[in-house]
């Protein structure tokens, strides 16, 4: 492989574990940091926090989860067409797995996640200015919360079958 092909495997893949640390870093954040202190938070608090800095992570969050399956898909094709074989090795097998439990937790973030959030987002602003947040708005949090949770039990094998896929290559034998 020549030097100029090997630069551009490093910065795809640099990205994708940027990418990839800063969502799952974000994750763990709202998982084992925010969701554990909110109830012992004043409601103000709370409130400050959801309308000020939730939704600038929010945003992160689900920028950073679709760069990573970008970066992991450009990564996986161009791999593909300079390594004869690849396609067919034990470490491909071992990324896609990964790389599937990844794009079920994008989606989750795209589809489950990031629209339930602007519900709750929208009525803790309504609640702030003296109005009432609607009725639905803990059924949205429950779920959103538990398709969070879903994500952070799924990032351990994503990220086990990520790293096996480099340093465990006899894991198929």
């Amino acid at each position: 492989m020549d030097e100029l092909k090997e630069l551009y495997l490093a910065l795809i893949r640099m990205g994708h574990i940027f990418s990839g640390i800063l969502w799952i870093g974000i994750l763990y954040y709202f998982n084992f940091g925010q969701a554990l202190k909110f109830p012992a938070m004043e409601a103000s608090a709370r409130s400050n926090v959801v309308t000020v800095l939730v939704p600038h992570l929010l945003n992160m969050f689900r920028w950073s989860a679709l760069a990573t399956v970008v970066f992991g898909l450009l990564y996986i094709g161009s791999i593909g067409s300079i390594v004869d074989g690849y396609y067919g090795s034990n470490q491909f097998r071992t990324i896609v797995i990964g790389g599937t439990i990844g794009i079920v937790m994008a989606a989750n973030v795209w589809f489950i996640i990031w629209p339930l959030q602007q519900k709750v987002i929208a009525g803790t602003r309504a609640a702030a200015e003296g109005g009432s947040p609607p009725a639905d708005q803990p059924k949205w949090a429950r779920t959103a919360l538990l398709a969070s949770r879903t994500n952070t039990m799924l990032s351990i094998p994503m990220l086990f079958f990520m790293v096996a896929a480099r340093h465990l290559p006899s894991m198929w034998s």
